[in-house]
């Protein structure tokens, strides 16, 4: 029994002929632009870890800055 991918579908419902083209592996004439949008997807995926990992960051920062502020509050009336 054959696993059909998302991406078989995506391509079925764009064009069946493309679909079908790609079950009998026959490669497409539009390499270079293929590729050029897998290299363009591959950055913007990377951009998009990038700035999720500095989301957190800016999380983790501004609760160290909240807890520093209640510290110093605290200190300040307690001593």
């Amino acid at each position: 029994m054959k696993t059909i991918r998302a991406s078989e579908i995506g391509t079925y419902l764009y064009c069946q002929r493309a679909w079908w083209y790609q079950c009998r592996g026959i490669e497409q004439d539009n390499q270079a632009e293929l590729a050029s949008g897998q290299s363009l997807h591959q950055r913007h995926a990377g951009l998009v870890l990038r700035a999720g990992c500095l989301r957190i960051l800016a999380y983790l920062f501004t609760l160290l800055g909240i807890t520093l502020v209640v510290v110093n509050v605290t200190l300040h009336f307690l001593g």
